[in-house]
């Protein structure tokens, strides 16, 4: 890391992104686990001291990987979580997959009280969000769709924040105002890798 005194190592395996959402939708964590597995072992053979699964998607099955995994993995549900109580909230609103909003971020927000979008909104957000991650771009449509629906869950549900539960929703919020506060997950996980290889 420039000017830190500090430098970087890293090395990556890339997990197909179709395949983990079909995984994703289909709940099949024994699939995904043993994708994850593979591609941990092509990390320990560069060695790698640590991992992290980078997709929030991807952290349906992270227990099931945290189990069997060689190597300590860095969880974005608890480092997440960890935020949330540091900063004192009791009631947030989720964005992202369909799984990640009804399962209340996989259950890992014991802490608070999560708020998820209504009715029909619940599909518009999942469907957006597939849509504008599989294109690596955000559109209007799916911006309008995500600031919407954030506002609502604030003003109408009583979220204190709301939480980019998905990880390229910075796409549709990176220099974005908003009248509601904002808590990118991807972003607290990556301070934590941050530190980690500082450390």
């Amino acid at each position: 890391m420039a000017g830190t005194g500090h430098d970087l190592d890293l090395t990556m395996a890339h997990a197909d992104s179709p395949t983990l959402i079909e995984h994703l939708a289909a709940n099949d964590q024994d699939t995904e686990t043993k994708i994850f597995l593979r591609l941990i072992d092509r990390l320990v053979a560069a060695g790698a001291e640590c991992v992290a699964v980078t997709s929030i998607a991807g952290h349906f099955c992270i227990e099931r990987v945290i189990e069997k995994s060689p190597l300590p993995v860095i969880n974005l549900i608890t480092t997440v979580h960890d935020e949330i109580q540091k900063r004192g909230l009791s009631r947030v609103g989720l964005l992202g997959t369909k799984t990640v909003m009804q399962t209340g971020f996989y259950g890992g927000l014991p802490s608070v009280e999560i708020v998820v979008p209504k009715g029909e909104d619940l599909d518009n957000v999942h469907n957006d969000y597939v849509e504008m991650a599989t294109q690596g771009d955000a559109t209007a449509k799916h911006k309008d769709t995500f600031i919407r629906v954030g506002a609502q869950m604030c003003e109408e549900q009583g979220a204190e924040a709301v939480l980019l539960a998905g990880t390229d929703l910075f796409l549709a919020f990176n220099g974005k105002a908003t009248n509601f506060d904002v808590i990118d997950c991807a972003e607290i996980h990556i301070s934590v890798l941050a530190d980690q290889a500082k450390a």
